[in-house]
């Protein structure tokens, strides 16, 4: 019988060389590793449950239990990854998924007792490290412990999981969309921030998986003097996707030959050409707009910066997916008062720990990034982009003239929260 450090071994080596492999938590569904008790993460061992969670977990006979966030987490190389989890119990119950920095892959499915169900979503794990080079990813001070950058899955089950299985088996045949952009489109490590980027896996089907690899703080400048860009190339492959968003920080780089008709201009033209270079496919995404009303009206705070992207998308026929348009026919459905709802705007003791008023014109709640989402693929599907042929084929359609209300969003927020707001404004 292997040791559970041989276990580990396996795992990660089974891995990299391309095999399947499975963790059960049931006591009669044998697996490559079977794990009936709570076990702690530890880089020696190569699995386990994380944050302080496995305390959290009972044990049943098909699997483990919870009525509130659990954390797993299993030491990987980079790569993307097949993820297929069987849920169920002998109660009912109902479970949302999130990946890594709270990516959101499956939404309150719901099992009946004595039942089971498998849910499978693909993932994509990076490293800093950029390969067949010396270089790496320059992370800023705060993105050196986010769960996308270090080097485990870690997933979290929310709600009243009931999980028995979870396989995991690498992808190389995958499309996958990378997102290059601001704090407006990474995937936000803690609540309440959150991000329209770290919702589109949830909508992807099983041929594709988005890497995200936007930076709060970032503009297109910055992110490629730290690498992020260099990252990219170095993964992109023939008709993979390369989205890119950027304005917000773009705006604050002053001086001669800077601007929206300057360095802006430059470096997405820069960025179209190395994508298309490799065989990637290109679409510009122009920034979403700030929550700023004046007398009822919202204003425009970017400048010539979306024109300038609209521009450079004309003349080198890229695919153009106006996010600043389409956010603020959002915010202006919504109105002065409701549109707050979209944003981080919370009274003082919301959340553990929050002493203060959260008051964010920039930064999205969960909902308002879900629906900044929604209203991106809606115009991917309308303009006939081939990005679609990625989309599950079920989604509803969506017009940002008639958005979503608060009500409608009963998802459950993670545990992990910070108050102090994003970089980038």
């Amino acid at each position: 019988m292997k040791s559970k450090l041989g276990c580990s071994l396996v795992l990660f080596l089974s891995a990299t060389l391309g095999f399947a492999q499975s963790i059960s938590f049931s006591k009669t569904r044998k697996a490559d590793i079977n794990l009936t008790e709570n076990k702690t993460y530890s880089e020696d061992i190569g699995y386990g449950f994380d944050f302080n969670s496995g305390s959290q977990v009972k044990f049943e006979n098909k699997g483990f239990v919870a009525d509130t966030s659990v954390y797993f987490s299993v030491k990987l190389p980079e790569g993307n990854y097949k993820i297929d989890v069987v849920l169920g119990g002998k109660n009912v119950s109902e479970t949302t998924i999130k990946a890594e920095s709270r990516r959101l892959m499956l939404v309150q499915e719901k099992v009946d007792a004595h039942q089971t169900k498998t849910f499978s979503f693909n993932v994509h794990l990076h490293h800093q490290e950029i390969a067949n080079t010396s270089e790496k990813v320059n992370l800023k001070p705060r993105e050196l412990n986010v769960l996308d950058w270090d080097k485990k899955l870690t997933l979290e089950f929310l709600g009243n999981p009931a999980v028995q299985q979870i396989t995991i088996t690498p992808a190389d045949d995958l499309t996958t969309i990378f997102l290059a952009g601001d704090s407006t489109v990474t995937n936000q490590d803690l609540e309440p921030w959150a991000s329209w980027g770290q919702f589109l896996p949830l909508y992807v089907n099983q041929d594709a998986v988005v890497a995200n690899y936007a930076a709060s703080g970032a503009s297109l400048s910055s992110f490629k003097t730290r690498k992020r860009f260099e990252k990219i190339l170095s993964l992109l492959k023939k008709n993979d996707y390369l989205i890119i968003e950027f304005g917000h920080n773009d705006e604050k780089i002053k001086g001669e030959g800077n601007g929206a008709y300057g360095l802006y201009t430059k470096l997405l033209t820069e960025f179209i050409e190395a994508a298309r270079e490799k065989g990637g496919i290109p679409i510009l995404a122009t920034p979403t707009q700030r929550r700023a009303f004046k007398d009822g009206k919202l204003q425009p705070t970017h400048g010539n910066f979306p024109d300038a992207m609209r521009k450079v998308a004309e003349e080198m026929k890229v695919p153009l997916i106006d996010i600043t348009k389409a956010t603020t026919k959002m915010y202006e459905s919504w109105g002065d008062d409701i549109s707050r709802k979209a944003f981080v705007q919370y009274p003082a003791n919301t959340f553990p720990g929050q002493t203060e008023k959260l008051e964010d014109n920039t930064h999205f709640s969960n909902f308002g990034a879900n629906e900044i989402c929604l209203a991106f693929m809606q115009e991917i599907k309308e303009k006939n982009v081939s990005l679609q042929d990625c989309f599950k084929t079920d989604l509803a359609e969506y017009d940002p003239k008639k958005p979503n209300q608060l009500s409608s969003w009963t998802i459950p927020r993670s545990p992990r929260f910070e108050s102090i707001k994003p970089y980038g404004n």
